[in-house]
């Protein structure tokens, strides 16, 4: 089972390091880490993503809010999230496969973003499924590069709650 966590933290150095110590120290997995600033410079935003048992999510979250630099822990299931990865991919082309790799990301709703005679870069901004459904769909393409981000995700607009 994998929980996303959004967790506010004081924005100052150091934190990082206590955050992920916790889950090293405790052998909690991180699938995905991702830090950012929010509107106030003073708080950053850390929305992590972890798998185990019932036993072991709930834990992460309590460890979590022991820690003296969290502010708010916010948990939820990828179902109650929007999430999104970015990624992108620098690949091979030639003639052959070029009308192909370009049907393919005009179909995952990728885009071109550099090129040259022998190689495309493509973005893909979508949900974690659908960036490995992209990447397999590009199996057969010789891949030079990828980076990747880690899951950004925020719960589920819910207009019943203030």
């Amino acid at each position: 089972m994998k929980k996303l966590y959004s967790v506010l933290v004081e924005n100052r150095s150091g934190v990082l390091s206590k955050v992920s110590g916790l889950f090293a120290r405790r052998c909690f997995n991180i699938d995905s880490l991702v830090v950012g600033e929010t509107f106030d410079p003073e708080v950053s935003n850390m929305t992590i993503v972890s798998s185990g048992d019932e036993r072991t999510l709930e834990q992460i979250e309590k460890q979590l809010n022991k820690k003296l630099d969290v502010i708010k822990v916010k948990t939820f299931k990828e179902e109650q999230a929007i999430a999104r990865e970015l990624m992108l991919i620098k690949v091979k082309v030639n003639k052959s496969n070029r009308k192909d790799i370009m049907e393919v990301c005009e179909i995952c709703k990728a885009d071109i973003v550099d090129m040259s005679n022998t190689h495309l870069m493509i973005q893909i901004c979508d949900t974690p499924e659908k960036i490995k459904v992209f990447r397999s769909m590009l199996s057969g393409i010789s891949v030079v590069e990828v980076a990747r981000t880690g899951t950004l995700a925020l719960p589920k607009c819910n207009d019943l709650e203030n």
